[in-house]
């Protein structure tokens, strides 16, 4: 099977009804839980349709594999749609049979079940769409939705609140993406993705109205993906039903690298873009890595862990890296859906954990040997695969890809390895080597699969990014080493406040444009002048500092 075939040809109608099927499953499902609906039924009928739309993708996905691919009526059959629609139907159906019983004896049931599959659907088509206006309000749309989903409890005004905080960034990531659909438009003469791309592919210079479409969909994926300093909302809509959380951050945030990917060529044609998904993406990993570990909450916590994996995958779309974005994608998406639906008992392990007796900290010997291992192994495994499979390991970018996973990995391969006794080290190079020879491989994989990288990315960029990500590596490694030091002591208000960007943010955005209600009260009370004693946790041993709360 050809990995990359020309999506030239007409799309036939049976395709077609595929690609449109979980769309329009999901639609009746909304339309049948109106308001003379049954509880009972609307959850039924929610069920069918998720299962059903579970089947549409499948088969879809399966005749693309088969070579059936294509574009047409305004949609796209390639396979990374059809892994994405595959990931989106299969994440719906777990979230539509989790919620029934999680929200059994609510008050608005049937509100719930009618704008769950309302945003089910319009996920759907945005990722079928192959017409930018329609990829464009349909995006808009699953935002529209997914806000009448958060605001589920709407006599809470923190959930108010964070809610307005998102509909405000959604209302400016909309306004760039519909700029930028006029600028294609002036630029190309058409709306179909598809034609954009090989027009892309025949000019040798982009007109400037391209670049700065490009420029604004960069931006519009920024905001989207809660990108600093604008991921306050994405913290704070915690007051909505779990399942919804679990909807949020393994679905809809990630939306915004899928739609880059949709406009690959034009973003590898455009430098500016590129350095602004790097640079943005690259300060949000690494900041909200380090915020992240000075929280205590299971669900605050894991709202900060999808913050910094956005950045991480934009920043893969950034260094052209598209095939390792997408897998960051659906392992994102799988991992967040469970750790969400599955927060009660990540609750309770958190507790034994507690109750347990800690490791010794590894000490600053066995993390720079753990640091030496993981580079060492990393560039053994990209060897390897350079002599079974040339090509997958060309790129610098995927070097510092692997480097960071393995760098990741130190410090919980260091803590198992701990137990091995003298066998530690050559255990925990094992760990890396494995880990980085996956990496590897599955680039290979999805490459040969779904997208190839486009180009190759400008030297500062992934130069930048090793720098960045080494400096998250060195200050986790002395705090670690450290848990009571000055450093920690100095940094954790720091931390713990997210930088207290998201408080500027609050002042100008309910400045242009207050929160409805009782609810701007409360979000423009002062933060209270009060010194609490917070513990961070670093490695296996934490430290009480008086934060002002």
């Amino acid at each position: 099977m050809n990995p990359h075939p020309d999506i030239a040809h007409t799309l036939p109608i049976w395709q077609a009804a595929l690609l449109l099927g979980p769309a329009l499953a999901a639609s009746a499902a909304a339309l049948f839980a109106g308001p003379g609906a049954a509880t009972a039924a609307a959850w039924r009928g929610a069920r069918w349709a998720a299962l059903a739309a579970v089947g549409f993708a499948a088969f879809s996905l399966a005749a693309v594999l088969s070579g059936a691919t294509g574009a047409g009526h305004g949609l796209r059959a390639d396979v990374m749609g059809g892994v994405v629609m595959l990931l989106v139907a299969f994440v719906g159906w777990v979230i539509v049979r989790y919620s029934q019983p999680y929200l059994s004896g609510e008050r608005r049931e049937r509100h719930y079940v009618r704008w769950l599959m309302a945003t089910l659907a319009t996920v759907g088509v945005v990722v079928a769409a192959n017409h930018v206006l329609v990829l464009a309000l349909a995006w808009m749309a699953t935002s529209l939705a997914l806000h009448r989903l958060l605001t589920f409890f709407g006599e809470r005004p923190p959930a108010v609140v964070a809610a307005h905080k998102k509909f405000i960034v959604g209302r400016a990531a909309d306004l760039c993406m519909l700029a930028a659909t006029g600028l294609l438009v002036q630029a190309f003469g058409t709306m179909h993705i598809d034609q954009i791309g090989r027009l892309v592919a025949a000019t040798p210079q982009l007109p400037f109205a391209a670049q700065a479409a490009v420029l604004l969909i960069a931006c519009a994926a920024l905001l989207k993906c809660a990108q600093l300093p604008f991921h306050g909302w994405l913290i704070q809509v915690m007051e909505a039903p779990t399942p919804v959380s679990a909807l949020l951050h393994a679905g809809i945030v990630n939306l915004g690298g899928f739609v880059l990917m949709r406009f690959a060529p034009l973003v590898a044609e455009v430098p500016s873009a590129q350095v602004l998904l790097v640079a943005a993406g690259t300060a949000t990993a690494v900041l909200a890595a380090l915020v992240m570990t000075t929280r205590i909450s299971i669900k605050v916590m894991l709202a900060w862990s999808t913050c910094a994996q956005m950045g991480f995958m934009l920043m893969q779309c950034g260094l052209g890296a598209w095939d390792m974005a997408l897998l960051h994608l659906v392992a994102h998406s799988l991992y967040k859906a469970h750790a969400f639906l599955a927060a009660g008992g990540a609750v309770r392990r958190a507790m034994l954990v507690q109750l347990t007796p800690r490791a010794a900290a590894p000490g600053p010997p066995a993390l720079a040997a753990g640091a030496l291992a993981g580079v060492g192994m990393t560039l053994a495994a990209g060897t390897a695969w350079s002599l079974l499979v040339p090509g997958p390991a060309a790129s610098p970018a995927i070097w510092v890809l692997a480097g960071i996973v393995a760098f990741a990995l130190v410090p919980l391969v260091n803590a198992q390895s701990l137990r091995l006794g003298g066998l530690w080290l050559p255990a925990l190079g094992l760990g890396a080597f494995s880990v980085a020879f996956a990496y590897f491989g599955l680039h290979a994989l999805f490459a040969a699969w779904v997208l190839p990288n486009t180009a190759t990315p400008l030297a500062p960029l992934w130069m930048g990014v090793a720098l960045a990500f080494g400096a998250l590596f060195l200050v986790q490694s002395l705090l670690t080493v450290s848990p009571q030091g000055s450093l920690a002591r100095r940094l954790y208000p720091w931390f713990y406040g997210g930088l207290f960007l998201d408080e500027k943010f609050n002042q100008i955005a309910f400045g242009l444009w207050r929160p409805p209600g009782p609810a701007a009260a409360v979000a423009l009370l002062p933060l209270a002048d009060t010194s609490i004693a917070m513990p961070i946790a670093t490695g296996n041993s934490t430290v009480t500092t008086g934060v002002s709360a």
